[in-house]
Parts: structure tokens; C-alpha cells; sequence
């Protein structure tokens, strides 16, 4: 028997024991080690999701060992320690053939489709495992780290798509943990300036140890900060990593001519609009784009990023919670009083 925290309905989430699943052909059970709470997670425990059916084990950003192999796995044997990929790619669509994973047609997830994370074991369905979403980790990273690659490679993605290049001045909006990953890989991309700025001061003074300038922009008039910074020009690439609209709409007055604008941050379902400013857009000759994921790829970078020891993974770890605490670590998550909760099955 083991042990998984069952979301059974909305807000519904209880620590039961249940026989330990057996890997069908194609699949892997994994020995979960490590599972980080999502924002997602949080928004799933009170809102539930268009793709969960309950009950669902959730949490998507895991680490562990392979404790078994199902029939005609070659790639992969028992001890293996992996990180996986959640998001599922079907391998076959026009976008996957592209290229373009995180855009598949039939794209599936674990924690949605799939029993995630938060639980003492797992299986990796055999379309995870064929697509390329079980990544090894490399020997010199432990699987807390490790279980940071999933918002990393998504972070890879995100500024991929917003062309954020050497000497640019990157601003972003928002200094949770994705915030904070946007500073570090700009850093480590050759940004010459990055400006971080939240309303939190709390959040701010966590943040401080990317290396990024710190703003708090309900102090601070943000566009005339920016402005002050980059002799007029404001920002080449402004990455909102919240999901307000008020901010989105604010980020047009921050961007640069011929700059780029990311929403990574995606807005409430019963309020998807926002108001924009597009004589800025047309002027500035000035584009938006938007990211919601990554692909298995995304993930094996994050993973080699990590092991290079260029992201500091161990600054974002505020704390490490046994699956019994799952309750509490999605409230103190929701606090954020936190960078991120590492939950250990």
C-alpha cells in the first residue's frame, strides 16, 4: 500500500492509502521524491479544471527513481533517477510535427489526465514516456532541484518566444518564483539591465538574490523608473509574470520601441480581457506574445541549466513538507509568504 493526497472535489482533498500501480506496457512507475506546489495547484484545489475529472492526485513539477519498467522499455531501467515532463505532446498532430509541442492539439498533462505527483508513487503513462517527457537528471542534482525544472523550462520557452537577447533591458512584472526565474535566465542570457518589480515589498526583499534591480511599484512611479534607467528607451522585453489584467494593460506604457511584450501570466477565466493601448503597438511597431507551457525539450535544457549551477535552485526552496502537510503547504503557498513549498512523499 501508499500513500496520495486525492483531491475528490473542490476543496476536497484527502491523505489516502491505496495499492501500489502497476506499470502496464510502455509505462514507468516512478518512486516520487519530489514534488513542488504549483500556483496551479492551488487554483485546481479551489476551482477544479476543465481537464480533472475527480478524484485526482495532483502536482505536475516531479521528480523520483524508476521503481519499475513495464514491457518493451529500452531507454530506461529500475534506479534511474528522472525528472518528468508534465506536459504531454500526442507526437502525430500538425504541430507536433512542426515542432511546435506545447501547441499540440491533443495535448495532455499530468495532475490533469493523469495521476500526479502528490502522491508515493506514480505512473508515467506510455505517451509520456514515447514523447520524450522523462528526462534523466544529471548526478550533481538532487531531485528538489530537479522538481524545478518543469517552471524553468517554461520560463526557457517563454522567453525564447519574447526573443530576449544579449544587452537587452528585460523588466518583469511580478516577483514570485517565475518572476524570479525570468530574472535569472535573462541574467544568464546576457541581459545587461533587469528590473524586477512587484507591489510586495516582502516578495521583493526574497527575490533580491537574482541579481536583478528591485522596484516596488506601488512606492515608485514604474514608468518613470524605467524610463530613469534606460535614458528614455524603456524596456526592450517586459515578461508579466501575474495574471491581473490591470498590469497587462500597464505593460504597453513599458515597452520599447520594437520591443516585446510576454503575458505569461494568465488571466482568471470569468475575466479574460484587458484594455490595451494599441496606437502603442501600431507607433512602436512593438509585438505581444504569450506562453502557457513548454515541451519535454524546455525540460531537459532546465535540467542542464540547473546542473550547471547558473539558476540557484536552493534560494527558491523555502521550505520541504511531508505529504501528510499537503493542506497547509497549499496555504502557506497561497500566502506567499514563500518562493516554493517542496513536498517529499
Amino acid at each position: 500500500m501508499a500513500k496520495a493526497a486525492v483531491l475528490k472535489g473542490i476543496e476536497n482533498l484527502e491523505i489516502v492509502e491505496r495499492d501500489v500501480p502497476s506499470p502496464k506496457r510502455g509505462e514507468l512507475l516512478l518512486k516520487v521524491k519530489s514534488c513542488a506546489i504549483c500556483g496551479t495547484d492551488i487554483k485546481v484545489f479551489h476551482h477544479g479544471h476543465k481537464h480533472i475529472v475527480f478524484p485526482r492526485v495532483t502536482g505536475h513539477e516531479v521528480s523520483g527513481i524508476i521503481e519499475k519498467a513495464g514491457e518493451d522499455i529500452e531507454q530506461y531501467r529500475e534506479g534511474d533517477r528522472v525528472a518528468v515532463a508534465p506536459a504531454i505532446p500526442c507526437g502525430y498532430c500538425y504541430y507536433c510535427r512542426k515542432g511546435w509541442q506545447s501547441m499540440c492539439d491533443n495535448l495532455k498533462a499530468i495532475g490533469y489526465h493523469f495521476d500526479g505527483g502528490f502522491a508515493q508513487y506514480m505512473i508515467v503513462p506510455e505517451v509520456a514516456v514515447r514523447n520524450g517527457c522523462v528526462n534523466k537528471i544529471p548526478e550533481n542534482v538532487d531531485f528538489d532541484q530537479a522538481s524545478l525544472a518543469e517552471p524553468l523550462a517554461c520560463v526557457i520557452n517563454g522567453q525564447q518566444l519574447s526573443r530576449v537577447e544579449v544587452g537587452n533591458t528585460v523588466l518583469i512584472l511580478g516577483a514570485g518564483p517565475i518572476g524570479c526565474l525570468h530574472a535569472e535566465l535573462a541574467k544568464n542570457t546576457g541581459a545587461a539591465k533587469v528590473i524586477l518589480a512587484d507591489v510586495v515589498q516582502q516578495r521583493l526583499d526574497m527575490a533580491s538574490f537574482t541579481g536583478a534591480t528591485t522596484v516596488n511599484s506601488k512606492e515608485k512611479d514604474l514608468k518613470k523608473f524605467v524610463a530613469e534607467m534606460t535614458e528614455g528607451r524603456m524596456a526592450d522585453r517586459v515578461i508579466v509574470a501575474v495574471g491581473l489584467g490591470e498590469v497587462q494593460e500597464q505593460s504597453l506604457e513599458l515597452v520599447a520601441k520594437r520591443g516585446s511584450i510576454n503575458f505569461f501570466g494568465g488571466l482568471p477565466k470569468e475575466s479574460p480581457f484587458a484594455k490595451l493601448n494599441t496606437n502603442i503597438l501600431h507607433y512602436g511597431e512593438s509585438f505581444i506574445t504569450g506562453t502557457h507551457g513548454s515541451t519535454p525539450l524546455h525540460n531537459q535544457m532546465a535540467l542542464e541549466l540547473i546542473a550547471s549551477g547558473r539558476i540557484s535552485t536552493d534560494k527558491y526552496i523555502s521550505k520541504k513538507m511531508a505529504l501528510s502537510q499537503i493542506a497547509q503547504g497549499l496555504q502557506e503557498a497561497e500566502e506567499r509568504k514563500v518562493i516554493k513549498i517542496i513536498i517529499n512523499p
